[in-house]
């Protein structure tokens, strides 16, 4: 059986428990595969679409602190010993922004998620995250679950 290999794996991180148990599996694969990690934060302003109209720096704000997060995530993955690391930081909506900015800009062949986020009231309403970009990614997608989860159902 032939072994594929990936050139530029995503990783979606936005803090929660999945995301980062997502980003430790993407650290062995990109180290495996000799790809390029590329870690994605989107700062989420879709619940909040008229705050940059109230507040100039809201985004700016946000984006900042963004910043620093996937600098935290970069600096990790370097410690393990990932050597091509790009970081990508966008607002918006992070389903879309994921499946249809970043991982275009990344050209992404598989992108790493976790199965469930921060966003639990997106979910309930409008489907996750995940599942968004399962249904519209057009690369490989992996979508981390930890036993527990799995258990609990």
């Amino acid at each position: 059986m032939l072994e594929h290999s990936y050139e530029n794996i995503l990783v979606a991180l936005d803090g929660s428990k999945l995301s980062k148990l997502a980003f430790e599996r993407s650290i062995a694969m990109a180290k495996r595969q000799e790809a390029t990690l590329h870690l994605v934060h989107i700062v989420d302003t879709s619940p909040y679409p008229g705050a940059s109209l109230y507040d100039m720096n809201f985004i700016d704000n946000a984006m900042k602190d963004g910043e620093v997060f996937i600098e935290n995530f970069k600096h990790k993955a370097e410690t393990f010993g990932v050597e091509k690391i790009n970081t990508i930081v966008e607002h918006g909506s992070p389903k879309r922004a994921i499946t249809n900015k970043a991982a275009k800009e990344a050209q992404a062949d598989l992108i790493i998620c976790g199965a469930t986020g921060l966003y639990a009231v997106e979910r309930f309403f409008l489907g996750g995250v995940s599942s968004y970009i399962v249904r519209n990614a057009t690369c490989d997608v992996l979508v981390i679950r930890n036993q527990d989860q799995v258990e609990t159902k």
